[in-house]
């Protein structure tokens, strides 16, 4: 079987190329790929090559597909997964396999699996982690949202608090408590945003601060005060730009915060997360950094008086893609709103190596189809010209911006094949 995918052969040099797959062997699977949507981890890849820690050694002879945020179908099923996997299948993929010792993850580390491509072949360590995830939604975009989602999931799921007497760690944010998500107008953050606003032991306050007015304003539109006050959430948005932020955090929150989100690899703002958090608070440092040397200072004092603490994650895991999934099939998330360009598989490269340059949320591809990538407030001017993103531009319209299936259905049925 042949198929059309994005690789990478070294730093910065991604092809998109049509090679045949080796044919399937009876513990292994195959699939078609429909959607996948463009990670910052990706750009990482794609910058650093084989210094990244998932990437092989050896890419310049044994190139590995890109891409780890996919939906896609069940096409084909090696005799050992019979019993377990069926032809038609829609699935997900946690692609953080977790295997000890290893940190190969498909999208980053192997030759026939990836999300950038148009059909893949999936290697027996997938199914044997349990990593394949049976999607029954009708979108094909919501299934490849479910990665992120998952990502937001874990960070929420590592954060603990000490129990002072016994010391036994609590996982998970501060139920009723303080949350600052610190740059959280990117995609991830609205991810994140929308998960605390949702999930089972949410806050009572999140303040959601970014430097970038535009992203403030899509974001207060997309998640009012009026939307959070029925989930029991105060919702509040600050410009760090145009103020003093650690002083208006303190206003708002005067005990500080029991979890804070920190979205970006920058020291400053690991260093002003450290600054706002209560007694026993957690700093989820979120934002994966490019820079094996990024320091930053902390109180080591409140380290030992007040307990607070900072951790990290990367990547998610299967426990918490699976709580999204289930969350998005009963209508709690809406990683919709993380959306902001679609593209086709053309598309993948130009956008990977600039990702940091483009502004706004997501960029989802379609894989099976050609299109440049397009930002969704671009479909009224295309639309003067073009017919089916006169139809895009008035369905966004009527969705509140957002993407949804009836705009995916029609790109799907329009847009021409790759």
């Amino acid at each position: 079987m042949r198929t059309k995918g994005v690789r990478i052969y070294g730093v910065k040099d991604l092809r998109l190329e049509e090679f045949e797959l080796p044919p399937m062997g009876e513990d292994e699977m195959t699939a078609t790929i429909y959607t996948d949507s463009i990670c910052m981890s990706t750009y990482k890849v794609a910058i650093m090559g084989k210094e990244n820690k998932r990437v092989p050694e050896d890419i310049d002879r044994n190139p590995i597909l890109i891409g780890h945020e996919f939906c896609g179908v069940i096409t084909g099923i090696g005799e050992k997964w019979k019993d377990k996997y069926q032809i038609g299948q829609r699935f997900v993929m946690q692609t953080s396999l977790n295997v000890k010792g290893s940190l190969a993850a498909p999208g980053f580390s192997f030759p026939y699996v990836g999300g950038d491509a148009t059909h893949i072949v999936i290697p027996n360590i997938v199914m044997e982690r349990d990593c394949i995830i049976k999607y029954e939604g009708s979108s094909w975009f919501r299934g490849c949202m479910a990665e992120p989602m998952g990502c937001i999931g874990a960070g929420f799921d590592g954060c603990y608090h000490v129990d002072p007497e016994t010391r036994e760690h609590r996982m998970g944010i501060s139920p009723g408590g303080a949350m600052a998500i610190l740059g959280g107008c990117g995609p991830m953050g609205l991810g994140c945003i929308d998960y605390a606003l949702h999930c089972d032991n949410h806050p009572r306050l999140v303040v959601v601060t970014d430097v970038n007015e535009e992203r403030l304003a899509r974001a207060k539109r997309i998640f009012t005060k009026e939307k959070a006050d029925k989930q029991g959430v105060r919702l509040e948005f600050l410009n760090s730009a145009r103020s003093d932020v650690y002083a208006e955090l303190m206003r708002l929150s005067p005990e500080g915060y029991q979890d804070v989100f920190n979205m970006t690899p920058v020291a400053s703002v690991a260093e002003l997360a450290d600054q706002i958090l209560a007694n026993d608070g957690c700093h989820m440092f979120f934002a994966g950094p490019t820079d094996q040397n990024l320091r930053a200072k902390i109180n080591l004092y409140n380290v030992h008086y007040a307990g607070t603490h900072t951790i990290g994650v990367t990547g998610g895991t299967l426990h918490s893609m699976k709580h999204c999934v289930e969350m998005m099939s009963a209508g709690q998330l809406h990683p919709e709103v993380m959306i902001t360009h679609i593209g086709g598989l053309d598309a993948v490269v130009d956008t990977t190596l600039n990702l940091p340059s483009i502004p706004g949320g997501k960029k989802l591809i379609y894989n099976q189809i050609r299109l440049p990538l397009t930002a969704l407030t671009d479909f009224e001017a295309l639309g003067k010209s073009d017919p089916m993103f006169r139809q895009l531009d008035e369905i966004v319209k009527a969705n509140d911006m957002l993407w949804c299936e009836e705009a995916e259905q029609v790109l799907m049925q329009q847009a021409l094949p790759i």
